[in-house]
């Protein structure tokens, strides 16, 4: 296979640490990594197949010979990198929030919409979704497809890790702090996350509603591409390191049993049916660390509707949410378009 020369932008994050994990993990046809960061990551280097690679200052001319950019360094360094890596020739896989909702940008699940990945030479980039609405998309898309769904109603259970390095070590010293009888340091978020559970994910609008809950709304439109479905979502930070939980509701057009629920998700690409509750084996955050799949469990029916069925979901914010999901449309990329 070819092999392209590849950057990392936001290199030494959360995110673009995992990058480089799963690049060398599912072995993409890499002809030169190259690790990008801010001026504070100077001197730092990444492991990549047993060498030791320096992480280089992101500049405005860094994507000359650069054929496919992974970026997860914060909308403001997107919103002024892509559309240089773009002109360069660079296709951007773009994980931040800069570029999702722009008519002229694909935003893409691989298990959902690989087919919209095809509108990138319009601008060159493609959005990667919010964690949240990523694995809840995986989950839905086949039930979409098969009974349509009218109504989502979801409550998250986010990882702490969805904000990145300091938020981790801010939950681990809480944590020590609490448990030493000691008065925690509050930086990250508002208020204490140790022990804790914060309503709040990135800020108010004027609606009432978070950004964050905004963009499950109005992601999963486009992705589904039905913007009839009804939406409405709450995101709370839970004191959990790693993968995303969610409980989610749905009202369907068409009459669908929860055991013709599990077996369309048994055979839908990158879910796992974790679903026997009587032996207490339900998807749990824990055990989805380190895992490439969306978890779903908890599948039963709401008999408060006639069309309703309730889930429970869970994935690895870090991988399926963000870099994995990347790296997938990446894979997409080379095989089919490069």
């Amino acid at each position: 296979m070819k092999a392209f020369n590849v950057a990392v932008v936001g290199a030494t994050g959360a995110v673009g640490n995992e990058m480089v994990k799963i690049l060398e993990e599912r072995n993409f046809p890499v002809a030169k990594l190259l690790l990008l960061a801010s001026e504070r990551s100077l001197g730092k280097s990444l492991e990549y197949k047993g060498q030791s690679l320096p992480v280089e200052v992101l500049k405005e001319d860094s994507f000359t010979d650069v054929r496919i950019g992974l970026f997860s360094a914060g909308g403001s360094v997107s919103e002024k990198y892509a559309p240089l890596a773009a002109r360069a020739g660079c296709v951007v896989v773009d994980n931040t929030s800069a570029f999702r909702m722009a008519p002229d940008i694909p935003l893409v699940v691989p298990e959902v919409n690989p087919e919209a990945i095809a509108q990138y030479k319009q601008r060159g980039i493609i959005a990667n979704p919010n964690c949240s609405t990523v694995q809840m998309v995986v989950a839905l898309k086949p039930i979409h497809d098969a009974v349509r769904i009218k109504r989502i109603v979801v409550s998250t259970y986010q990882a702490v890790s969805g904000t990145g390095k300091k938020a981790i070590e801010e939950l681990s010293n809480q944590t020590r702090a609490l448990l030493g009888m000691r008065e925690p340091a509050v930086k990250v978020y508002p208020h204490r996350i140790a022990f804790n559970c914060l309503p709040q994910i990135d800020v108010f609008l004027d609606n009432g509603y978070t950004k964050e809950e905004m963009k499950m709304v109005n992601e999963t439109k486009k992705i589904m591409k039905d913007d009839s479905i009804a939406v409405t979502a709450t995101t709370v930070r839970v004191p959990v390191f790693y993968a995303h939980s969610e409980s989610i509701n749905i009202e369907t057009e068409k009459k669908i049993t929860a055991a013709e629920v599990r077996e369309l998700l048994e055979k839908a690409p990158g879910v796992k049916i974790v679903d026997d509750p009587r032996n207490l084996v339900y998807p749990l955050a824990i055990d989805a660390v380190g895992r490439d799949e969306t978890f779903v469990g908890r599948i039963r029916e709401d008999e408060s509707i006639t069309n309703g069925i309730n889930m429970w979901v869970v994935s690895d914010n870090l991988r399926k949410g963000a870099a994995l999901n990347a790296v997938q449309i990446a894979e997409i990329l080379v095989r089919d378009y490069l």
